[in-house]
């Protein structure tokens, strides 16, 4: 099979991503800064149809006007030429020293009224570009510290912002929504809403929840020790899945950012098979680093990586859902009838407790002997997976 990408499959970068240097605590640059409009045309060339940034990625922190201007014209010139398309955009309020406690939760009023305008010429950017998913990531927004941080209040303020947020948006008649990054931890010790339960829950308390939903991304979760596919399962269940953030992670530890596929292949593997199925119709948006160990050619090499592993294991999903020994293994293991309401419609408690059958009579031993053939039914699709 040729895995050759299509626009049809929304595979989208951020100018990070691919633009990364390859600097982290322990080491310096091992790659040249690149050119957003250089970025735009080599992922054209690879076969994605999106590109995704900070503000910072496309234009230099304390940038003037004129060069503000600039690094828009070169960026739209590019994605003019090769046709891409800017689906997301999200602001770096965690880079420069400023955000050191946080954007919008830092102890500091005046940090936290800057983060917001910093915000909103962004998000007036990013409308401008076509973009209809504004991402949130609060990378600082969180505490080493017990008593440095009054997380009740931190939340109070964090509310704040994104209910003033959302009035800018539907003021200005932006469509736009917002989608919440969770991450448990790094660069900050603790970081608010570290799950995607937890975002899911704050979304709740917002006073327009129907414009906020999820960013769910692979390592993040899975670096609390969560199985990822479980997290983007409920986000669809609750319909909040606005968008996702695809990469690779081998456990708890450091946030890897691995290229999609490496690390846990097996929970890619079903990750693919429920987005696939699930209805979901959003970017697949991959937020990797290129290991600091290549050049520009790697760099390259790790990108269309990202889009082929996603290809094949879409192939080799829809090849264990079209087996005819799966589907046998499927009803054995009992998922038709988890698909069934434990309840009659309209059964009432009273009605349950009159049916003796549900208790009195129900048997039991049989239940609890009965074998549920789960080995099987992942044997099959660990054999599709390795493509025996």
């Amino acid at each position: 099979m040729n895995y050759q990408p299509e626009p049809a499959d929304k595979f989208s970068f951020g100018l990070w991503t691919v633009g990364w240097q390859g600097r982290d605590p322990f080491g310096e640059a091992t790659r040249t800064p690149l050119e957003p409009s250089e970025a735009v045309r080599r992922l054209s060339g690879l076969g994605a149809w999106g590109v995704t940034f900070h503000d910072d990625d496309l234009i230099p922190f304390g940038a003037t006007e004129a060069e503000r201007d600039g690094c828009i014209k070169r960026f739209r010139q590019a994605l003019d030429a090769t046709g891409m398309v800017v689906p997301m955009a999200t602001t770096n309020l965690f880079g420069h020293p400023v955000f050191k406690d946080g954007g919008f939760t830092s102890n500091d009023r005046g940090v936290r009224r800057f983060a917001l305008r910093k915000t909103m010429r962004n998000i007036d950017l990013a409308a401008e570009l076509g973009a209809q998913t504004y991402v949130a990531w609060g990378g600082r927004e969180g505490a080493e510290s017990g008593g440095a941080k009054d997380v009740r209040l931190a939340l109070d303020r964090m509310k704040e912002a994104f209910d003033f947020l959302a009035d800018h948006v539907v003021e200005q008649g932006y469509d736009l929504r917002f989608a919440i990054e969770p991450k448990p931890n790094e660069p900050r010790g603790d970081i608010l809403l570290p799950t995607v339960g937890h975002a899911l829950a704050f979304i709740d308390r917002l006073e327009r929840p129907e414009l906020f939903g999820v960013n769910p991304e692979v390592g993040h979760e899975q670096m609390a020790g969560l199985n990822f596919p479980h997290g983007i399962a409920q986000a669809l269940w609750s319909g909040k899945l606005f968008h996702l953030d695809l990469n690779g992670q081998t456990g708890v530890k450091y946030d890897q950012d691995l290229r999609f596929g490496a690390g846990d292949v097996r929970s890619a593997f079903w990750l693919v098979d429920l987005l696939e199925r699930g209805g979901y119709q959003g970017p697949r948006h991959f937020d990797f680093k290129p290991p600091r160990t290549e050049d520009y050619d790697g760099v390259w090499d790790s990108a269309a990586g990202c889009m082929r592993n996603y290809l094949i294991l879409r192939e080799r999903a829809a090849a264990f859902r079209a087996d005819a020994r799966v589907r046998e293994a499927l009803h054995a293991a009992g998922l038709e009838e988890l698909a069934q309401p434990t309840l009659a419609e309209g059964e009432t408690p009273a009605a349950l407790l009159a049916d003796r059958s549900a208790y009195e009579e129900f048997d039991v031993d049989r239940a609890a002997a009965r074998g549920m053939a789960f080995e099987r039914l992942d044997q099959l699709a660990m054999d599709h997976l390795l493509g025996v």
